[in-house]
């Protein structure tokens, strides 16, 4: 939620920490140490400022690295080298614990060091309790940000929480009457009971909306529902989708937009949801291209403004308190007062001139002439040691990387290094099912075929499913326990299994469990017809292949395919989306023509088969997730989905873009 965002990042004591998050994130930013300087516990005054501005200038340094030059320098007082050195001291720290500790985390500790928090503790009055609250809420923005992104970093929150703070409303604007205006970003199921003016409604594309169907995790029992529910099918899904989109159009007031990405960034078509469609043929509508737009200088400019302008009252009225004081440097606080009403006025110039089609760089020279026309010797020499031109042509700069990047952002196609197999893809379960966990994985193993090497429990489990798969192979006489055993002694010698701890008890699991199989197996009513089965059969234009451990035909004909496992044992309800027994589900009706087949994992090291069945229905849901993992590969989607579970055990994090947030 972004409402109002000015108005509650102008309060000073978020101001402050709001400095000191921007100066972290970019040391390079020159603006954002001055400002932080400006902010307590440090507070330099504005002549020191100066004098480490020149120091940075005649020196070629950053302003960070000047402040550590000062402290050499004898104009600096000894107050102010105390300061200097309070600043570097907790400079160090705060960039230290940047990138290592979690946004929520930071915030409070930085809060803790500034002494924001303790200032106020001891000063009973309303404002002081609003500041106490306004420090607050600074905390729980890190908090909800720290939830929606458990891998982010202090770094990471920093960016955000500059962008948001420079895209506010201004105060003024943010409230109109009673009521506060901004914008409030939330999923459709949340606009339900909910007005505005304008609603945007983003992101409809006919792969999302309807989409696959999502299936409950665990279903309720008949029992517990009192009222009758619509049946859990593809038609109930898709009327559901419908109903939730016509919710999230119905909140407008006064204007709606529906908007859909129609290609991707590697260039590939994409449609618009059929509900989409159907609401623009209901009004007489078309769709409107519209070309996508960047923060750039004009942002800059005016947010740049909308700041100095706010802090120009705040200056004038520190400047005029000490008017009254026996200082002698009374004329330079007002010189740097007069510069920062020049600067505002300059922004302002550029502001009319860049609508006027006139770029900063071209801009820039004129108006600081005419404005060098009216100013005294010593507001000369602080004009112009300002870094506010750099920032200002920085951000144009900028602006014309970015617009580079998005005019050549079609990289060269993979095309060639798909997996094709006529006019649609080859793919297995664990393809599907590597994509879905995160595109970019899919990328690295099956595009550009990165090798991975097998981890301990990895290699332990293809032992297990070879040793089954030999003692299967062989004669129905010679199945006995010893040839078992003897197989799985032979393959851990093959298998360069050391003498470690881990590996001995790994080896006396697999000894026990496999006894205890071969008794299950003996045991057992059902008849083993096939072993190590493989299959191929045809989806729209794909072609999906992959292979079944072992199928029994059961004592009432029909058929269950087992697939053997050495991991945990889950539980049917956790298994509901599970695409490897679904799509065996379908490969025994298309590749085998097995109508009831019934569907197993089988966890070997606990002795616990878990059943799993599907309908008709189910066989459905897993043909939309294949068509919509295609349709990801074909247009090259692959940008990362980070999360903990998957991230934590992934093979490709040294080379993951999203490892390094």
């Amino acid at each position: 939620h972004l409402t109002n965002a000015a108005a509650f990042f102008q309060r000073a004591e978020v101001r402050d920490l709001l400095a000191w998050l921007r100066l972290l994130e970019d040391p390079g930013d020159a603006g954002a140490v001055v400002r932080a300087l400006a902010r307590p516990p440090i507070e330099l005054r504005a002549i020191d400022l100066a004098r480490v501005t020149q120091i940075a200038r005649r020196r070629k340094l950053d302003m960070v690295g000047a402040l550590g030059a000062a402290l050499e320098s004898p104009q600096i007082p000894p107050e102010a080298r105390e300061r200097i050195v309070a600043f570097l001291k907790l400079h160090r720290r705060a960039a230290a614990a940047l990138d290592a500790s979690r946004p929520d985390l930071f915030v409070h500790r930085m809060t803790e060091r500034l002494g924001l928090r303790r200032q106020l503790l001891f000063a009973a009055s309303a404002e002081v309790v609003e500041r106490l609250v306004n420090l607050a809420k600074f905390g729980e923005l890190a908090a909800a940000y720290a939830r929606r992104s458990p891998q982010a970093t202090a770094r990471d929150f920093a960016r955000a929480i500059s962008a948001v703070a420079e895209a506010g409303l201004r105060e003024e604007e943010a409230s109109a009457g009673d009521k506060p205006r901004g914008v409030q970003v939330m999923g459709m199921h949340a606009a339900k009971g909910l007005e505005f003016d304008h609603v945007y409604v983003l992101g409809l594309l006919a792969a999302r909306m309807p989409g696959p169907r999502r299936r409950s995790l665990e279903p309720i029992p008949d029992q517990l529902i009192k009222e009758a529910v619509p049946p859990d099918t593809k038609g109930a899904h898709v009327a559901e989708q419908r109903r939730l989109l016509h919710v999230a159009m119905t909140r407008a007031r006064k204007g709606l937009v529906l908007a859909f990405p129609e290609v991707t960034e590697r260039g590939a078509r994409q449609h618009a949801s059929p509900f989409a469609e159907e609401a623009r043929a209901a009004v007489g509508g078309e769709w409107e291209p519209k070309v996508e737009e960047l923060f750039g200088p004009a942002e800059t400019l005016q947010s740049t403004f909308r700041v100095l302008r706010d802090e120009l009252m705040h200056t004038i009225s520190q400047v005029g308190g000490r008017l009254g004081e026996l200082r002698f440097d009374t004329d330079l606080d007002v010189s740097h007062a007069v510069v920062r009403y020049l600067e505002v006025l300059k922004l302002s110039a550029l502001m009319e001139r860049t609508r006027a089609g006139q770029s900063v760089a071209e801009a820039l020279p004129e108006v600081n002439a005419r404005l060098l026309q009216a100013v005294t010797s010593e507001q000369r020499e602080i004009f112009e040691t300002s870094a506010l031109d750099e920032y200002l042509q920085d951000a144009e700069r900028d602006e014309r990387l970015r617009q580079r990047a998005v005019a050549q952002r079609t990289e060269p196609s993979l095309e060639q290094f798909l997996p094709r197999r006529g006019e649609g893809l080859l793919l297995s379960a664990s393809d599907i099912d590597t994509y879905r966990t995160c595109p970019l994985k899919y990328k690295f193993a099956r595009v550009f075929r990165i090798p991975q090497e097998p981890t301990l429990n990895q290699r332990f489990g293809i032992l297990v499913h070879q040793v089954l798969e030999r003692f299967h192979a062989g004669e129905t006489a010679t199945r006995s326990l010893p040839e078992l055993l003897g197989l799985l002694e032979a393959g851990w010698r093959r298998g360069g299994f050391g003498t470690s701890e881990e590996e001995k008890q790994l080896q006396d699991k697999a000894t026990e469990a496999l006894v205890t199989y071969h008794e299950r197996f003996q045991g057992e009513d059902a008849e083993p017809v096939w072993f190590e089965r493989s299959f191929s059969f045809t989806l729209g234009k794909h072609t999906l292949r992959g292979r079944v451990d072992r199928v029994d035909r059961l004592s009432d004909g029909a058929y269950e395919l087992i697939d053997y496992k050495t991991g945990r044992p889950k539980r049917a309800a956790d298994l509901r989306e599970d695409v490897q027994l679904a799509l065996y589900s379908v490969a025994a009706q298309q590749a085998w023509e097995l109508e009831a087949a019934h569907q197993a994992y089988y966890y070997v090291l606990d002795d616990q088969k878990v059943p799993v069945d599907w309908s008709e229905d189910d066989r459905e849901w897993i043909q939309d997730t294949v068509f919509e993992v295609a349709d990801g590969i074909l247009s090259q989607g692959f940008e990362p989905t980070p999360s903990f579970s998957a991230c934590s055990i992934c093979d490709y994090r040294i080379a993951c873009p999203a490892a390094e947030r």
